[in-house]
């Protein structure tokens, strides 16, 4: 058993109770901190002496809304190469025997007539004018006869292709993406709907560039119908509610220069009308 030393003068835990008497050693520690308070320093105004080196976050909150939640879908655009025959040929390309596809991404779409801004890395933008399908609801693996239950609209687009970069990738047998994905290589006009319209396959439409008609067609130069291409895409991707399908252009496709003026029409109803800058 360990002795107490001598000159720790303890009080039992009962008499401690019964008369709180401090103790002599917590008497000399209260002395020594009131006299050495001095040298502590004062911390209550750290915080407003610091506060300007917290960064000030509060504008950080309406900066965040731009924030896309995971359960959003971003549209997607598919695109029909060589549809009409006419335009094959006079880029010397093979008719298809089956849909040639390709895509767009959402930041490609261009809307409300917005003046399209010329890229600075191609010195060769074509202008190709199209019947664009607007998809009404999900369908994957979608029969023929069942197709046109699948889009209830449809508007006029054009399909900007930096044709010096498409043809250089041609060679190389490489992907388009980059002659036809850039930003704002999609403008799209409103829509229409479909029931508007007698005959779907029977539909004129044509681009004139500064009061000149360079591109007319029919849609019943189409080498697929609008359902046989909803029926084979949706075999291999699946469409969703807000997709756009480019039908395809017919022939006369051209270079466009800063400065000139686009307009579009669907029958005789001007859908798009806008400038290149």
């Amino acid at each position: 058993m360990q002795s107490t030393p001598q000159n720790l003068n303890l009080r039992s835990q009962s008499d401690f109770y019964a008369n709180p008497k401090p103790h002599t050693s917590y008497l000399k520690t209260s002395n020594l901190i009131h006299q050495t308070s001095h040298l502590i320093p004062h911390t209550p105004n750290l915080l407003p002496q610091t506060s300007h080196l917290t960064p000030h976050t509060s504008h950080l909150t309406p900066r965040t809304s731009y924030l896309i939640p995971h359960t959003s879908y971003l549209m997607k655009i598919i695109a029909i190469g060589r549809n009409y025959a006419e335009h094959a040929h006079e880029l010397n390309n093979p008719v298809p025997t089956v849909p040639v596809i390709f895509m767009k991404p959402e930041t490609a779409l261009l809307k409300d007539n917005k003046p399209f801004y010329h890229p600075e890395f191609s010195a060769d933008i074509h202008h190709e004018i199209e019947i664009v399908l607007k998809i009404s609801k999900e369908g994957k693996h979608v029969p023929e006869k069942f197709a046109q239950n699948y889009y209830d609209e449809i508007g006029l687009g054009i399909d900007f292709t930096a044709r010096d970069i498409q043809k250089e990738h041609k060679e190389k047998g490489l992907p388009w993406e980059l002659a036809k994905a850039f930003d704002h290589s999609a403008p799209v006009s409103t829509f229409v709907n479909k029931d508007s319209f007698e005959n779907l396959y029977n539909l004129n439409f044509h681009l004139d560039v500064n009061g000149q008609t360079k591109q007319s067609g029919n849609t019943n130069q189409l080498l697929f119908s609008f359902e046989y291409i909803i029926s084979f895409v949706s075999k291999y991707i699946t469409f969703k509610k807000g997709d756009l399908i480019f039908t395809g252009t017919p022939a006369g496709v051209g270079k466009v220069l800063v400065g000139d003026h686009l307009a579009g029409y669907l029958e005789d109803t001007k859908l798009l009308d806008f400038h290149i800058r």
